[in-house]
């Protein structure tokens, strides 16, 4: 079995939680995204990236707006709705539920 096909499914499952709560913090152009995903060590191309961003816009948890830039085209950040706010709270209760019971099993007790 590979190993990294099972990472990469399990960092693509969790990747929708990590945009909204990054989006939630401010709002949010898409190198600044992949920006933020690095640091926190989870790598994204924009190619992966920009289809999720329009399923979250279209799921109408995110919007957009244009700013012009200086160098070069405008730029489209994104900004959480409160549709999206309710669903990123979700989110966090699912996966405080589910880190809970992950540690609970794969933790190892010498009881």
């Amino acid at each position: 079995m590979n190993t990294e096909n099972t990472k990469a499914q399990m960092r693509k499952g969790i990747l929708e939680f990590c945009i909204l709560s990054l989006i939630d913090k401010r709002e949010m152009y898409v190198s600044d995204l992949i920006e933020e995903l690095k640091k926190g060590q989870l790598d994204v191309v924009e190619g992966t990236l920009y289809p999720l961003l329009t399923r979250l816009k279209n799921a109408e948890f995110l919007s957009y707006r244009w700013e012009e830039s200086t160098g070069g085209p405008p730029r489209k950040y994104y900004m959480i709705t409160e549709k999206g706010k309710m669903f990123l709270a979700e989110l966090q209760i699912t996966w405080t539920e589910l880190t809970v019971s992950v540690n609970k099993i794969t933790q190892t007790t010498n009881i």
